[in-house]
């Protein structure tokens, strides 16, 4: 009999054009393919079951987190290669006979069977999309992974978003400066005085309350709907000293009912607010803030031409994200009645972040194992890999929008944009 890889090989034939995108291994130890390309090793015919039974991304994820498929090397690297090699080569489009000659070699290499068991993580939400209850889910699903979990793959101060890389060349400058830098220039953005109010939607572990509490003396309504960080967050603000300046409040956007704000932050938080609802999520925001209160929004966006997100993220890791073209996400602010003061891209910096996280993942493997087990590990480290890609590769961006909450004449009230904000060698 023809060895498995050969027979791989051949399948993978009929639906890409030229040489394989990947080298071979098969469970016999046969190996096909250019000997130059990332090396694709599966383990067990149950691959191929995974794929004809779910076909496309979240077959092919599913066949990695199990460990039916492994990748040599570096993932990013290897998904870079591979996708660059059938986008110059193209992918074909069998007809009946191939198809027919592709189902008989799947079938030959032990494809065929009753579906395979779906490994665990997959979020389970139930409800209309985006009402409170089904927000909750979809944030626990993510969040509430473990505060344990995210301490180790974070910095100190537990930032779950695009750092600020102001020193890049530097290579004592690490991630923790860069978070620290983004903090910084989120406060100067903002204009923070000691003792204004700021609201902070969406504050995570609290990274940036504690900040403009502790650096600024600005006191801090911070909002999220995951229970395990509120509680981290009150049990932090009471360590670093700051519990006087900070509200840490259990809730959902939509029930902030508080006004008078001198300035709002979200940070990261309005691709989970859904497409239809975000209008009414700056309307909310606008209504928050005293008229020339100052808004700062990161948030990811995706390539006009490109969907965001996609099958395995939507599955596994953020279910119910939306992410939009960052001149959409400005024209809804505008429409709320912001004006649009100032956005800047930072999209090189996100995926820097991201593979520092790839490394602190990596260094400290077993203790992850040990936290959430070696499914979810891969899961995560297949989501930060295809991240990276994402942002390197443009598919993805995050963007800093600052707006400002126009008074009744119509204006700001704010000048043109502050030169404090950098100093000469870009750091905030």
């Amino acid at each position: 009999m023809r060895p498995a890889a050969d027979r791989l090989a051949e399948l993978l034939g009929h639906f890409v054009t030229g040489p394989p995108p990947v080298r071979l291994r098969a469970w016999d130890g046969s190996t096909a393919g250019p000997a130059d390309a990332p090396l694709v090793s599966l383990r067990s015919p149950a691959a191929l079951r995974r794929l004809l039974w779910q076909p496309g991304e979240l077959g092919l994820a599913e066949a990695y987190v199990t460990g039916d498929l492994d990748v040599e090397g570096d993932l990013a690297s290897a998904l870079s290669r591979a996708g660059r090699a059938v986008r110059d080569q193209g992918a074909a489009r069998p007809g009946p006979a191939g198809l027919a000659a592709a189902g008989a070699l799947a079938v030959g290499l032990g494809a065929a069977g009753p579906p395979p068991r779906r490994p665990g993580g997959r979020a389970r939400l139930g409800g209309r999309l985006h009402t409170t209850g089904r927000d909750r889910a979809a944030i626990s699903h993510h969040y509430d992974l473990s505060n344990d979990f995210y301490a180790l793959l974070l910095d100190e101060s537990t930032a779950y978003s695009c750092g600020y890389w102001a020193r890049p060349d530097d290579p004592s400058y690490g991630l923790a400066d860069a978070q620290r830098d983004k903090l910084e220039l989120i406060c100067r953005k903002l204009g923070l005085r000691a003792g204004d109010r700021l609201l902070d939607v969406g504050c995570g572990w609290g990274s940036l309350a504690v900040h403009a509490a502790r650096e600024h003396k600005v006191r801090v309504t911070a909002v999220t709907l995951s229970r395990a960080q509120r509680d981290f967050v009150a049990d932090r603000c009471v360590r670093e000293g700051v519990a006087d300046l900070v509200d840490v409040e259990l809730g959902h956007w939509r029930h902030i009912d508080a006004a008078g704000f001198d300035a709002a932050s979200t940070v990261e938080m309005g691709e989970h607010v859904g497409d239809a609802e975000y209008p009414d999520f700056a309307a909310k925001l606008y209504g928050a803030l005293r008229p020339g209160g100052r808004l700062f929004v990161q948030q990811m966006s995706r390539g006009a031409n490109a969907p965001g997100g996609g099958a395995f993220i939507e599955t596994y890791i953020a279910p119910d994200m939306h992410m939009r073209p960052v001149g959409r996400t400005v024209d809804v602010l505008e429409s709320a009645g912001f004006e649009a003061r100032h956005v800047e891209s930072v999209r090189e910096h996100y995926a820097r972040t991201i593979d520092a996280w790839r490394d602190r993942l990596e260094s400290h493997w077993p203790r992850f194992e040990e936290l959430v087990g070696t499914t979810t590990c891969r899961v995560w480290r297949l989501y930060l890999a295809g991240a990276s890609l994402a942002f390197s590769e443009r598919r993805m961006g995050v963007d800093q929008i600052l707006a400002v909450r126009t008074t009744r004449e119509g204006g700001s009230g704010v000048s043109s944009t502050p030169a404090t904000w950098y100093d000469t060698d870009g750091r905030p």
